[in-house]
């Protein structure tokens, strides 16, 4: 293992070792509710380590003028932003000190927040942990930080949703789509709860949805237009991305009644089985990849919940089903190599620098 690439590696090794080691999870406690030592260890190992990165991810520098504009504007001309709540945490590191690395490390607690809310409710959180690292982690959380946030509280959502929390799965998204727009598509998966008053609940999602466009997203769409579809945009690998949704999906819908999950849990998974599965479609006829690409992030929660349930599924229930584990983490591990040493990509992440180990 290149000593550029340890923390990488030690951020899948740790839960994929423990994955093996234990039966349902290697978290105590896990679906118990509130906050455990081990929980609030990894919370904040991987708070520290996305958020204190030093001049790591594709678009370091883009975000870098964000944080030196927001210094000299006010708190009303920071809400008019295209992504506000990213825009308000730009004015506090600007203002308050820390600059990128307070804007990081707020977005990175929110990210883990939500990751670890979301596998706590899956029957083996520390290999959906495994799951996440090679490319949520890594690549999203470090790489595309207004994007990774969002999606950090979509998974908080999306927990929510699971236990028929559907207001507070709405509200979620209401505040992912504050830091990165995009989030907005996903107000429609709560089309898929169970409701009392089903066409009462889907108007008023609906509603809520249309606002947040309008209020949001109406110049994006626009620009979207414009600078990814018009200009025909590509995304190197975006082709292995949209497929490492789709294998999950296939999976699911082939198997999903050996899937111990509750009926609204089964409609909610089906739908994001389906659509991950179009997204192949639409790739091959879409003229940008990118375009593609960036809405696919958001069905990335398919494959730690699909990968966490695959041991029991396609082994002995409740049994520890070794062998499972390890086919799922030797697929990641394989994700995390290529990805590494062969990405177009790569150099932007290689070596890992630590905030503070650089100032020594």
């Amino acid at each position: 293992m290149q000593a550029n690439m340890f923390v990488y590696w030690c951020l899948f090794l740790l839960p994929a070792t423990l994955a093996i080691r234990r039966k349902r999870g290697y978290l105590p406690h896990a679906h118990k509710r509130g906050a455990s030592p081990s929980w609030f260890f990894a919370l904040l190992a991987l708070t520290l380590i996305v958020g204190l990165r030093h001049e790591v991810g594709g678009d370091w520098g883009n975000y870098l003028p964000y944080v030196q504009e927001a210094g000299s504007k006010n708190l009303s001309e920071i809400w008019e932003n295209a992504d506000p709540a990213y825009g308000f945490f730009n004015w506090i590191g600007s203002n308050f000190g820390g600059g990128i690395y307070t804007v990081n490390t707020l977005c990175s607690l929110l990210f883990s927040i939500g990751l670890i809310a979301f596998v706590k409710q899956l029957p083996r959180p520390s290999l959906a942990l495994a799951v996440a690292a090679p490319y949520l982690i890594l690549v999203v959380a470090m790489g595309y930080s207004r994007q990774g946030v969002a999606l950090g509280i979509a998974l908080l959502g999306l927990s929510y949703l699971q236990r028929g929390g559907l207001w507070k799965f709405v509200l979620s998204i209401c505040v992912a789509a504050l830091f990165h727009k995009s989030a907005i598509v996903l107000i429609l998966f709560a089309l898929t709860a169970k409701s009392k008053h089903r066409i009462l609940t889907g108007i008023s999602v609906l509603g809520i949805g249309a606002g947040l466009y309008l209020l949001l997203a109406v110049e994006a769409v626009d620009t979207l237009k414009g600078g990814y579809i018009e200009a025909e945009y590509q995304s190197a690998g975006a082709g292995v991305r949209v497929a490492m949704n789709a294998l999950p999906a296939f999976i699911f819908l082939w198997r999903r009644n050996k899937f111990q999950i509750a009926s609204e849990q089964l409609r909610l998974w089906t739908v994001i089985s389906i659509i991950a599965l179009a997204f192949v479609v639409i790739l091959e006829f879409s003229p940008s990849s990118t375009a593609v690409d960036r809405v696919a992030l958001y069905l990335i929660p398919l494959q730690l919940f699909v990968w966490s349930h695959f041991p029991d599924a396609f082994g002995k229930p409740g049994k520890r089903n070794t062998v499972r584990v390890i086919q799922v983490l030797l697929y990641y591990a394989a994700v995390l190599f290529v990805w590494l040493n062969y990405a177009d990509n790569r150099d932007y992440w290689l070596p890992y620098k630590f905030y503070f180990l650089e100032l020594l």
